[in-house]
């Protein structure tokens, strides 16, 4: 499963809000932060504040892809 935090990119830029203002504004770190940016999971309690301080629900900020099934090889035994 992926974790996309597009929903909340596009929320800032409807607000007008820099992602610095919207880090200080829920009180997380700048490391936090650069994990968001890079599509990484975070803690459900960063998501809590953020959607505290943007004043909306966690599912308004992010989104999970789920990967299609990967293809298996059969795997054969090197002729001898």
């Amino acid at each position: 499963m992926e974790i996309l935090y597009k929903k909340l990119w596009k929320l800032l830029i409807d607000r007008q809000m820099t992602q610095t203002e919207m880090r200080k504004a829920a009180g997380i770190s700048s490391s936090t932060l650069a994990m968001m940016n890079k599509n990484l999971p975070v803690t459900t309690a960063v998501l809590t504040k953020i959607s505290r301080a943007l004043n909306c629900r966690p599912s308004d900020i992010v989104s999970a892809k789920t990967l299609r099934s990967l293809k298996i090889r059969k795997v054969t035994e090197p002729s001898k």
